[in-house]
């Protein structure tokens, strides 16, 4: 049974030079027609009144760049679908300066319980550059109007290594994220994406990230930041107070089953990955004609299963319990990547303890290079369901 959907709203007030994620310009009459033909979709997928879920996420895109009649659609339509009363954790992302009152007590009301707001960096000049278009007083405002309203589970993105950033620099920027004593906070390193603004630049020797060590002092220092102010790190990028971890998130992390629903939007479902048409005006007309508007289909064996239970369960700091991949595929790790395990320990970038494999701190620095380490020759898996 599937639990946890991801249902993607793809408009955005401005696009930012980094974001290569499914996105266009908001527009009105295309959010309008957009909400119908997402719903549709939704109607393919959820065949009785209403399913049960552990975890809805709202994602983008913005989708508080919704004007607020959109904004109640868009909620209406999930609440139509989904038992949102017994959801553990239901999510909206959110932009600073997207939510007034109106907005805020519509989320509440259609029993919203997290906001994740995209902050990316406290300084009003590096946020024009990355063509952001809230500043920090939004954040401040957004905030405050958010707790005013009754909601606790508040998380701030940040992005560090951005173009020309100094240590000193992001130091500030966590300073003053810190100060607002949220109970979650995601970092994440810029990566320059292909079809960005700021991938057309580079290539032409204009954007300068920071070296690779002042980077990897930019994530000890976020690390030590976390760790003083009590939020413990979960997994690579992602920190928290006890019980606010972002049960969606580690619906991907633990490899569990979830829908993608929406323009681009990938989902897990059993045995397969979907992924859906990217280009807006496809993902309409395919989506109001027959609720498929999948773009293709990836059949998802035991080989490419238990790949992504290690490469996706060592981003948590938590790890891969040993009794847990014994359970699913049958097998003890080590019986399929026992040399794999012996020379990343002898490396000090992989550790175990109480029956979990997990990265070591120098080990979150090369996560790359040990995933690679867990992919499986064609004639190296010989297990059975």
């Amino acid at each position: 049974m599937v639990k946890s959907v991801y249902i993607h709203i793809p408009f955005c007030q401005q696009i930012c030079h980094y974001c290569d994620f499914t996105k266009f310009y908001y527009n009105e009459t295309l959010v309008d027609e957009y909400l119908d033909a997402l719903e549709k979709e939704m109607s393919t997928y959820i065949d009785e009144p209403k399913q049960s879920m552990n975890t809805i996420f709202v994602g983008g895109g913005t989708p508080t760049a919704l004007n607020s009649s959109q904004l109640e659609k868009l909620l209406q339509m999930i609440d139509r679908y989904f038992e949102v009363n017994s959801c553990e954790e239901y999510s909206f992302e959110a932009n600073p300066g997207d939510l007034d009152d109106e907005k805020i007590k519509l989320l509440k009301h259609y029993g919203v319980q997290r906001i994740s707001m995209g902050v990316q960096v406290f300084d009003d000049e590096m946020l024009e550059f990355i063509g952001r278009v809230h500043r920090v007083k939004d954040v401040y405002q957004n905030v405050n109007a958010l707790t005013r309203h009754g909601f606790e589970n508040i998380s701030i993105d940040l992005i560090y290594s951005l173009p020309d950033q100094t240590l000193g620099h992001f130091e500030r920027t966590l300073h003053e994220a810190l100060s607002f004593q949220l109970p979650h906070y995601s970092a994440y390193s810029l990566q320059i994406e292909p079809k960005t603004i700021f991938y057309q630049r580079y290539k032409k020797g204009k954007l300068h990230k920071p070296k690779e060590e002042v980077e990897a002092e930019m994530y000890q220092l976020l690390t030590e930041q976390m760790e003083a102010q009590g939020l413990a790190q979960y997994e690579i990028s992602n920190f928290a107070k006890l019980g606010y971890e972002s049960r969606h998130n580690l619906t991907y992390w633990n490899n569990d089953h979830y829908y993608g629903m929406g323009a681009g939007a990938h989902g897990y479902l059993p045995g397969e990955r979907t992924v859906n048409l990217r280009p807006l005006p496809a993902y309409v007309e395919q989506a109001l004609k027959d609720g498929k508007p999948v773009l293709h289909t990836e059949p998802i064996g035991l080989k490419e299963r238990v790949e992504e239970e290690m490469f996706l369960g060592l981003r948590k700091r938590q790890g891969v319990s040993k009794q847990k991949f014994r359970q699913k595929y049958g097998r003890e790790i080590e019986h399929l990547y026992g040399n794999e395990i012996k020379q990343l320990k002898q490396k000090g970038w992989l550790t175990e303890k109480a029956g979990f494999l997990q990265l070591t701190s120098e080990g979150l620095l090369f996560g790359n290079e040990v995933f690679q380490e867990f992919l499986l020759d064609d004639d190296s898996l010989e297990l059975t369901y």
